[in-house]
């Protein structure tokens, strides 16, 4: 799942571009090529959950990271839960040193191809795009990081730690393949995560800020369950399952968990109302000024790039419910999905929704999501400085910015078990070029060099 950043164009159109320009870092035509068609072979691999593909995949980059000068049981591809993974170990000169860990993920959102353009598993570069299911969500970052570590490999580079590639194979579905490797890497320094984080555009193709994502909500589902004997629709009584539960959504509606902050949504609070004009950045500016100011809060909680860095946000997403038109119904179910503030555990918020909906004949139980609670990562000045360096050097003065995700990564299982995770992407876009998880998703030709740069300069200062 790419994440959307903080700030987003479509909503906030006031947003003024940071006085930065493109720098087109050195790289050479070669490794371009390179990062091109692995991205295009990539796609090609139809890595649905559930599906057959993401182990020939993994094998395929297996046998280009073997090409590279890795040692086959350097590289190894294992079937875990239905999918498979893939770790790669680049050797470091001390192996004392707790290692560097990347992560990404193989597998992508389904797609049916009568409803694109282009079939979504045959790659097309197209008017500077490379057209894909996965072309940004992530095989992108997948294909800059596996491009990276092979140039690194043949160049002769060493770590002074080891620098672990693990990529999941089913992060779109119940993320489960990273709650395992998640536990056996552990002890890693930090996490540097592919699908997190990157940089923004605005419209006419400028450079807007960088978010560095060190945090992300976490995720529950919640179902209400409200059962009642029912009978013929002809003899309707008092009570009715349908408008029973109708009046517990209502109350959930009508709630607002409480406004939350942490160091890192004030810090994009602040990048924020530094660049948006009109009612929102002067609501921007009060809420940072006073993050209790309730009238700032009723203006950023109506905006949705705003709403979910305030909060917890419970939403219902889909209801079932009646055995037959001519049946009082007997059973009715709601989803509720909740994306939970960093810190916040997800059985406090199942206590919560008992209290708002308030209703004792109604059941609220929590799903088999594969989510788990977990905190934010601390803003370490040395991943802060990595970052900022390889982003000023694509983008001279532009502004990094870290980021708390409104939706959930894989980076989730690292932060449960306290170790430090950050979102990193490489790729720049503008919002309206965005489509992941949708239609025609597409990713710019244009930022392949700018990610190839950033990757291998991160990697440098913090491996060494």
């Amino acid at each position: 799942m790419k994440t959307p950043l903080f700030l987003g164009l479509a909503a906030c159109a006031a947003v003024l571009s940071a006085p930065a320009s493109a720098q087109s870092p050195k790289v050479d035509p070669a490794e371009h090529d390179q990062a091109l068609a692995l991205l295009k072979k990539s796609i090609s691999f139809r890595t649905v959950i559930p599906g057959d593909q993401v182990k020939p995949y993994a094998e395929y980059l297996k046998s280009v990271l073997v090409q590279s000068g890795y040692t086959p049981d350097e590289v190894t591809v294992r079937p875990v839960l239905g999918t498979s993974i893939l770790i790669a170990r680049y050797p470091g000169a001390d192996p004392h040193l707790k290692p560097i860990v990347i992560i990404d993920h193989m597998d992508v959102v389904e797609a049916k191809p009568a409803d694109w353009t282009r079939d979504p598993f045959t790659p097309v570069v197209e008017n500077g795009y490379v057209f894909g299911r996965g072309a940004i969500d992530d095989k992108f970052d997948v294909s800059m990081v596996i491009t990276v570590l092979g140039k690194l490999r043949r160049e002769g580079w060493r770590p002074g730690r080891d620098v672990i590639l693990a990529l999941s194979g089913d992060e779109e579905t119940l993320q489960q393949t990273a709650r395992v490797f998640a536990g056996e890497l552990k002890n890693a320094e930090l996490v540097l995560n592919g699908d997190g984080g990157g940089g923004e555009l605005s419209e006419d193709g400028k450079p807007v800020y960088y978010g560095l994502q060190a945090a992300e909500k976490t995720y529950a589902d919640f179902q209400i369950i409200v059962t009642n004997p029912g009978g013929h629709s002809s003899r309707p009584g008092k009570t009715n399952a349908i408008y029973q539960l109708s009046h517990d959504l209502e109350r959930l509606e009508a709630y607002r968990f409480p406004v939350m902050t942490s160091e890192i949504t004030m810090a994009g609070f602040k990048a924020a109302a530094s660049q948006v004009q009109g009612p929102m950045g002067e609501a921007l500016r009060r809420y940072v000024a006073n993050p209790r100011d309730q009238g700032a809060i009723d203006t950023l909680s109506a905006d949705p790039d705003f709403a979910g860095q305030l909060r917890t946000t419970c939403v219902a997403t889909m209801i079932e419910g009646g055995h037959a038109t001519n049946a009082l119904p007997q059973k009715v179910m709601a989803n509720v999905n909740c994306r939970i503030f960093p810190g916040t555990p997800s059985e406090e918020v199942r206590a919560t929704l008992a209290k708002v909906i308030a209703d004792p004949k109604a059941r609220i139980e929590r799903q088999n999501d594969g989510a788990i609670d977990a905190g934010a990562s601390p803003l370490r000045p040395d991943v802060l400085a990595a970052v900022t360096k390889a982003v000023q050097a694509r983008y001279p003065g532009l502004s990094v910015v870290p980021t708390m995700s409104a939706g959930a990564t894989d980076s989730m299982f690292f932060r449960a078990l306290g170790v430090p995770a950050y979102g990193i992407g490489g790729a720049f876009m503008k919002s309206s070029d965005d489509f992941a998880h949708g239609l025609n998703e597409r990713v710019p030709v244009a930022t392949i060099d700018g990610a190839l740069f950033q990757w291998e300069s991160v990697l440098k200062d913090l491996a060494k």
